[in-house]
């Protein structure tokens, strides 16, 4: 007989746990309650750890999709515009090292690559600000749209910076109330298997015993079943990634009106980076470091000097980073997401933003019944150690285009065997071919695209040997281009409000529904 899968029981909450029931339960609206089940355990009486409070646009489509109001959202998490990130002292870190990495597409994108054009003018203006109005935008403080624009839509792309610790009690009330979402408060006392090694059901304390089809490991750094359970190892990646710990701190603002940064900013130091994220009533800060590099009093004082007298007397939560991800994340009948599944500095945001991608290929892969689950265990495998590869790629970037060797960190970071092959491999390519579409980034499942890597590379001052000669049938078409993203530039610094305005008045007003 074949065993359908009907009841999908999520062990852990925080954001991956209901941000995973949501896009489950939404995915399945239509068999909730009568032939589908989502049920989450969560222990009342563990703590959300909150590390992730940046997200990528890819957030809109998911809080959409789910059925969640954006002003709802904006009101209740503490919420704010996220239009990319500003990297400041990476290359030098000379004063004005500086550069960003927005989330707007480079002008005509799908139609040709400006980068050998922006190369061969040689001007003084940086690569973001030639080919994207977005740089411009986050320098004046302005949000991404304006109080009449609806709900999701934009005027430039955009993401969200929000508070970890309200966002998942939010989603809670919206899976329970909303989408039919079970919610069980226990505490996981046993997990029982079948004889065929499949997790049969988890013993709680105040609930009993709680049976399963289909697994959901979200129970963090504890790793309760895919690791502790079904033994599934780790593939750890601190011989690429350095950071291994976190010093967070919460930072009031000085005064009510004072600016929200629209952008997240990532400031290089001695052995590691500190990020600084822009909320409505305060700022998250903290420094990424390499433990192995300097001392925890070191780390901190460096965070101190940041953040100036302000930052005195603010406590600071440690916070340990274990680079790297489960050796294999669907294994029988569980599969894990979010820290569960691994973890790695938040240098790009990719935490929340893995999360939805997991828990999106889950609902719509899921499997009709266990005799097709290997088969999709199979698929989703592939796809997710596809991306944390180029993940673990794209961060590894950052340190190896720096040309900072004033400590060890960075002068370690150039060493050719903490850089991975095909990143290496990539970066003999664009010293005589700029990345684009048709090149490497073939795959519909790309975390970042090539635009990303444009703008870092080139923000970085990475240069592309330029076939002058080549550029000549487009030349015309790109002066074109570069003069409709001043054009476009222009029109947007004199139409969006600022940021705190605008989210004041979505407070006030709300914003227009879809």
């Amino acid at each position: 007989m074949v065993h359908a899968v009907r009841n999908v029981v999520i062990v852990g909450g925080g954001t991956a746990g209901w941000l995973t029931a949501a896009i489950i339960a939404a995915r399945h609206q239509g068999r909730i309650p009568a032939d589908f089940t989502v049920t989450l355990v969560e222990s009342p009486d563990v703590p959300i750890i909150g590390v992730g409070e940046g997200t990528w646009p890819t957030m809109r489509q998911t809080l959409k999709k789910v059925g969640v109001s954006e002003t709802d959202f904006f009101r209740e998490c503490d919420a704010a515009f996220k239009q990319g990130a500003l990297f400041a002292k990476w290359t030098t870190g000379a004063p004005d090292d500086a550069y960003y990495h927005p989330l707007v597409l480079p002008q005509r994108f799908g139609q040709m690559n400006l980068v050998p054009h922006w190369l061969a003018a040689e001007s003084n203006e940086s690569f973001c600000d030639a080919v994207c109005p977005q740089g411009q935008v986050c320098d004046h403080g302005l949000a991404p749209k304006t109080v009449s624009t609806a709900e999701y839509e934009a005027l430039t792309n955009y993401a969200y910076h929000l508070d970890a610790g309200k966002f998942a009690p939010f989603m809670q009330r919206h899976c329970t109330q909303k989408l039919g979402v079970r919610y069980v408060p226990a505490d996981v006392q046993d997990v029982i298997q079948h004889e065929n090694g499949d997790i049969k059901s988890i013993v709680t304390m105040q609930a009993g015993e709680i049976e399963g089809d289909l697994f959901i490991d979200c129970t963090g750094t504890h790793g309760l079943l895919l690791d502790r359970t079904l033994g599934v190892g780790f593939r750890d990646c601190s011989d690429i990634l350095f950071c291994d710990t976190a010093l967070a701190v919460q930072v009031p603002y000085p005064a009510p009106d004072t600016p929200i940064s629209t952008h997240t900013i990532s400031t290089a130091q001695s052995a590691g980076w500190i990020w600084d994220i822009g909320l409505p009533t305060r700022r998250g800060v903290g420094h990424v470091f390499s433990s192995r590099h300097i001392s925890d009093d070191e780390a901190e004082a460096e965070l101190r000097a940041y953040l100036g007298p302000q930052g005195k007397d603010l406590p600071a939560r440690k916070i340990r980073i274990r680079a790297g991800h489960r050796e294999t994340f669907w294994k029988r009948n569980c599969v894990a997401v979010g820290m569960a599944a691994g973890f790695l500095e938040p240098l790009e945001a990719s935490a929340i933003m893995l999360i939805e991608l997991s828990a999106k290929l889950i609902a719509e892969q899921m499997p009709a019944n266990r005799e097709v689950m290997d088969i999709v265990a199979d698929r989703f495998n592939e796809k997710t150690h596809y991306r944390w590869g180029r993940i673990i790629d794209f961060l590894k970037l950052h340190y190896v285009l720096s040309k900072r060797r004033d400590t060890a960190f960075w002068r370690d970071n150039m060493d050719p065997a903490s850089i991975p092959q095909r990143l290496q491999d990539l970066l003999r390519l664009w010293r005589y071919q700029p990345p684009w579409f048709h090149d490497e980034f073939d795959r519909v499942d790309e975390v970042f695209p090539p635009a990303s890597y444009q703008y870092v590379l080139y923000g970085m001052g990475f240069r592309s040997e330029v076939e002058r000669g080549h550029l000549r049938p487009e030349a015309h078409e790109a002066a074109r281009a570069l003069r409709e993203n001043r054009d476009m530039t222009q029109k947007l610094l004199s139409r969006l409000p600022r940021h705190r305005d605008l989210i004041e008045k979505i407070a006030q007003y709300g914003l227009q529904p879809v």
